[in-house]
């Protein structure tokens, strides 16, 4: 039966993870997943509850530093991108090679995109410029069929 359990709290711990769109909420969720399998494997009931809420907590401040260093990273690479995203502006094809240049993650970058109300018309130029600076394919195919 623990052995079952243990699957089934991993396996949620996977389907809500994929859903997370920052940092600090992905670590919230791992640790709190991982602090509750751990517990309830230790102590039963009561140490799966005590162990989530370790779980949680250190997740969230290691969720939040990523988050932070992302800011950190993207202010210091471009300004200029930093001050768009910071007031919620439309976000040019610079600014999304900038975010992917500062290891702001896929997601995040499209989360950015629908949130700005960012639309593209992409010329085979742009496309090329995008490539050449190394933003992914999920994002680029994000931005050519999504907008």
């Amino acid at each position: 039966m623990l052995k079952k359990s243990s699957i089934l709290v991993l396996a949620l711990g996977v389907m809500l993870i994929a859903g997370c769109e920052s940092n600090t909420g992905t670590g919230v969720l791992v640790g709190g997943v991982s602090g509750a399998a751990i517990g309830s494997i230790a102590g039963g009931g009561t140490g799966a509850l005590i162990g989530s809420a370790a779980g949680v907590i250190a997740g969230g401040f290691i969720g939040a530093y990523l988050d932070n260093q992302e800011s950190k990273n993207l202010k210091e690479h471009s300004p200029q991108t930093y001050r768009r995203v910071d007031n919620g502006e439309k976000l040019s094809v610079n600014d999304i090679i900038n975010l992917s240049r500062s290891n702001v993650a896929d997601d995040k970058i499209i989360g950015l995109i629908q949130k700005t109300n960012s639309h593209y018309t992409l010329n085979s130029y742009q496309v090329d410029k995008l490539r050449d600076a190394e933003v992914s394919k999920r994002v680029i195919n994000y931005m050519i069929y999504n907008t």
